[in-house]
């Protein structure tokens, strides 16, 4: 998904380092805001920032050419919320395309775009559906962990095909040309990495309760949903 250096225009580049730069400022704040309430938090957001780091460093090779890898923002937005992630997920993408070559720094601005901002969001709009109808917690965790990794796919899909439309039918052909490349392949990783966040919040259940109920992933009112979270 990381979308490698120099492979976009230097307008577009230039563009969405300015779309994604006042999520990332806020991201900053809210960070900061959340680390200061709690002590319990800067574990927790650590947690998050790591848990991102590395499931989005795994690729894994696809049927068409290219390369797929689970995103693992939906856990910090769940816990934290969107903003918080847009600011974790720019500080993984900069250490990953300084360290370990996936994505470019004159790309990042797209990549914070399409993994930070848009797959978090995404995510938590699912997860945040679930609760108000009184869902099971499992499912709106399955939820937000599986829409988050789609979303970010299909977000670059449509980022790389503003920057490269198909010379017959334009952008609404290169949508489909990259959308059958990145995200059809991305549906079966995306379902592993919901089932992956199931069992990770059940973890977190059984060691860390309190602070999910504090948080308000885990709710007091909602008992039956708790349980299967804290067992899955």
């Amino acid at each position: 998904m990381h979308i490698a250096e120099g492979f976009l225009p230097p307008l577009q580049c230039a563009l969405w380092f300015a779309a994604s730069t006042p999520f990332v400022i806020h991201g900053a704040r809210e960070v900061i805001r959340k680390a200061k309430e709690s002590p319990e938090n800067k574990m927790l957001l650590a947690a998050a920032g790591a848990f991102t780091f590395v499931l989005s460093a795994i690729k894994l090779p696809s049927v068409t050419g290219s390369s797929s890898h689970p995103t693992g923002t939906g856990a910090g937005a769940i816990l934290f919320g969107p903003p918080v992630m847009a600011f974790l997920g720019t500080v993984v993408l900069l250490f990953q395309a300084l360290l370990l070559a996936h994505g470019g720094l004159t790309t990042l601005g797209a990549n914070v775009f399409s993994m930070a901002i848009v797959g978090p969001w995404c995510g938590y709009a699912f997860y945040r559906l679930v609760r108000r109808v009184n869902g099971p917690a499992w499912l709106g965790i399955f939820l937000a962990m599986a829409v988050a990794d789609l979303a970010t796919y299909c977000t670059t899909s449509l980022q790389l095909a503003l920057a490269f439309p198909d010379p017959v039918s334009g952008f609404a052909g290169a949508v489909t040309k990259f959308l059958g490349i990145f995200a059809l392949t991305q549906i079966p990783l995306a379902l592993a990495e919901g089932v992956l966040g199931i069992l990770l919040f059940g973890f977190l259940g059984r060691v860390v309760p309190h602070e999910l109920r504090r948080l308000g992933v885990l709710s007091s009112k909602n008992t039956g949903a708790e349980k299967e979270a804290s067992h899955a």
